[in-house]
């Protein structure tokens, strides 16, 4: 994986490790993450089976590089969607005072399994990995036969990057009971050492023992990330059968759907996680960057982005999607009907966020549109300020240098344009080659056929 990869699977590995109790001996697989409706038994078989792995061969099935660029960043970012109701778990009231009971506890008793132990527990939730892998690693030694013990070491070795020591541990606590939530952690630690098809079959047995929605969706966000695509959306789809309620389910059917082309199917899909939970923004987000890459407007998003920007007046990706939703719906310009409104949408997303510079880049273009190329100007020059490694605003700001007859900057523009479409393309295809794409028999036809 490339680094930024590599960032996005530590973050949702601690995440989801998170979500499992720290006690293993207190239940035999994590809990569904799910609202009241109970989770379907995991009776239909699927209709594929992973075969393999294979180097990026081709993308396919795109109309063009940017939307397959979207549908690989939606791939991602997938993986960070937060198990709905996750922001109403609240930290510990008091974590210096209960830290500091633990400590003198330990103190008192150096020797003592449960001192360690739950000093241990308390760094690992805490995020304090260095401090609870010496204790959680003296608990054990006290009492090797402790199986929460062992598993609170399995995702703290984890989460600090000893994948073989973590593994280690999986294994052997797996060995003494087939357990949902350990075949789950050997997929996450499988897949943060370069065994995608490992992990691929560690989530597809989690959710044959428990099929729970943080089981589904570690399942088909493993698929959609190597591009199983029809597979992810058969497995999502399955997950949102079992779990309705599930709005980043529904979330990630509609990225699976997208990277398949079916752009209404997945605009749906999204809407729809947006009506379960309207105060979520991720799939507001997901939805904007849809409209943004898909062909033409899907009708259901502009309603739905307008609802966030009327939410949260003060994010400024709130007001940055909702105007590109209706920029778009009047292209090619009617008149400028709509600048007005875009303008002050965007306006208030660089005010709210002066650090907005696909904002920036976009009063650019407005502005260019009206002729008026010193304003543009201005607007794309801001945007390079926030983000350098912006193509587009350099390439704009040539086109507007090169009409005011400043033809020396216009080339210096056109210049850096180049540069850096160069090398994010080959940063884009270094990716493809490090990321493996799983080969796949018995592939069901594509869906709605």
């Amino acid at each position: 994986m490339v680094n930024r990869s590599r960032s996005v699977l530590a973050s949702i590995t601690v995440l989801l490790s998170l979500s499992i109790p720290a006690t293993l001996a207190q239940q035999a697989s994590p809990p569904s993450g799910d609202d009241s409706a109970p989770a379907l038994q995991f009776s239909d078989e699927p209709h594929f089976t992973v075969a393999g792995v294979t180097d990026w061969t081709a993308a396919g099935g795109h109309g063009s590089d940017s939307t397959l660029r979207t549908s690989e960043d939606l791939a991602r970012e997938t993986l960070t969607l937060k198990p709905d109701g996750s922001s109403a778990t609240q930290p510990a009231k008091e974590p210096v005072e209960v830290e500091s009971r633990l400590r003198a506890a330990l103190a008192a008793s150096p020797g003592s399994f449960a001192a360690n132990h739950q000093l241990g527990a308390f760094y690992l939730q805490a995020g304090r990995y260095l401090e609870s892998i010496p204790l959680l690693q003296a608990a054990y030694q006290l009492d090797p036969a402790n199986r929460g013990n062992e598993y609170d070491l399995a995702l703290a070795d984890q989460a600090n990057g000893d994948l073989p020591q973590a593994r280690q541990h999986a294994q052997k606590l797996l060995a003494q009971e087939d357990n949902a939530g350990l075949h789950r952690l050997l997929g996450e630690i499988d897949e943060k050492m370069g065994d995608p098809l490992a992990a691929v079959r560690e989530d597809e047995q989690a959710v044959r023992l428990d099929p729970s929605e943080p089981h589904y969706f570690a399942w088909g966000s493993e698929l959609l990330l190597h591009r199983a695509v029809w597979q992810a959306v058969e497995v999502f789809r399955k997950g949102a059968k079992a779990h309705p309620k599930s709005a980043r389910m529904l979330a990630a059917l509609g990225a699976a759907l997208f990277a398949g082309d079916l752009y209404e199917d997945a605009a749906t899909s999204l809407c729809q996680a947006s009506d379960l939970n309207p105060a979520d923004p991720e799939p507001y987000t997901f939805m904007g960057r849809v409209e943004m890459a898909a062909p033409k407007p899907l009708p259901c998003i502009e309603p739905r982005l307008a609802r966030f920007a009327q939410q949260q007046p003060g994010d400024s990706t709130a007001n940055y999607l909702y105007a590109m939703a209706i920029w778009k719906r009047q292209q090619p310009p009617a008149q400028g009907q709509s600048w007005p409104q875009v303008e002050s949408l965007l306006t208030k997303a660089v005010t709210v966020n002066p650090k907005c510079a696909d904002a920036y880049l976009q009063l650019g273009i407005l502005s260019y549109s009206r002729q008026d190329l010193e304003r543009a100007i201005g607007f794309y020059t801001k945007a390079i300020a926030v983000d350098p490694r912006l193509g587009e605003a350099h390439y704009r700001l040539g086109v507007a240098y090169d009409r005011t007859g400043a033809a020396g900057k216009a080339q210096q523009e056109f210049q850096l344009h180049d540069e850096i479409e160069k090398q994010q393309a080959a940063a884009i295809e270094r990716r493809r080659r490090e990321l493996k794409q799983f080969q796949v028999l018995e592939s069901p036809p594509p869906p709605g056929e």
